[in-house]
């Protein structure tokens, strides 16, 4: 018999995620913070919860969401942009006493390549962090706090920017002037392969490990993104001229050489 996977946040990603757990025989679990998405996720063939995080408490039925679980999914966005903002470490540490609580051993932490901040140059799963922003930094203090407790075997998976359905940078690059960073290289991932290798992980048994996970074609911005606005017929992105070649590339070795993954999806298409 086939573990039960729990989800933790069903939105853009994680809810196609549990679809493909779900065809792949697993029984899944998933939570929303909307009590209106509950038959959603019932009729996905998902055993649903309401739960709420916040950096004071977790509102709704965290100890039966994890009871039973064998596999733990965090997937919850840092959201620390505007003015209405909590703590995602703080929210983070009230999951991790609620997970030690119960007999789970095998999380992924779904995390991004933010935690590089702005090292340039080549980055691989080598390179040293230095978080620049506020998501990057706590994102990293909330992966260690999972990957540095022995009882689990956390599996970090650092993901470039998403796209996919109904998720391009390139709809809102262009309502902007005098855009800056024109000649850095691309990161992105699509969703169809944030889905492959989570699912990848989970199969394939690659517990207690760190993975980049970027599509491996880097194209500077201008040119990828002057590319995107020609196919849809938009405006084209306004930046500003420059020759230099500054960012980074950030290379998924662990996956393509250590474990022989083939990207599905090229970020030039959705």
């Amino acid at each position: 018999m086939k573990e039960t996977i729990g989800i933790m946040g069903c939105g853009w990603l994680g809810l196609p995620l549990a679809k493909a757990f779900i065809d792949l025989g697993y029984t899944v679990k998933g939570t929303t913070t909307s009590k209106e998405k509950l038959e959603t996720l019932k009729g996905d063939g998902i055993i649903p919860f309401q739960i709420g995080l916040s950096a004071t408490s977790i509102e709704g039925e965290i100890k039966a969401f994890l009871v039973a679980l064998d596999i733990l999914i965090i997937n919850v966005p840092p959201r620390l942009r505007g003015i209405n903002t909590e703590s995602f470490v703080a929210k983070m540490e009230l999951l991790y006493e609620e997970v030690k609580k119960s007999k789970l051993a095998k999380i992924i932490f779904v995390s991004s390549t933010a935690v590089y901040g702005k090292i340039e140059g080549l980055v691989t799963e080598d390179t040293i962090p230095k978080p620049s922003t506020a998501s990057g930094e706590q994102l990293l203090q909330s992966e260690n706090l999972f990957k540095n407790d022995p009882v689990f075997q956390t599996t970090i998976v650092r993901f470039g920017g998403l796209i996919g359905p109904d998720r391009n940078p390139i709809t809102m690059l262009v309502k902007k002037n005098q855009l800056t960073n024109g000649g850095d290289p691309i990161n992105l991932i699509h969703l169809e392969d944030c889905i492959s290798i989570l699912t990848t992980i989970v199969t394939e048994r690659y517990w207690g490990e760190l993975f980049n996970a970027v599509y491996p074609d880097h194209p500077t911005k201008m040119h990828h993104y002057t590319r995107e606005a020609k196919k849809r017929g938009l405006a084209m992105p306004n930046y500003i001229e420059s020759q230099a070649t500054n960012g980074k590339i950030i290379a998924s070795e662990r996956l393509t050489q250590g474990k022989n993954y083939s990207f599905r999806k090229p970020v030039s298409i959705d």
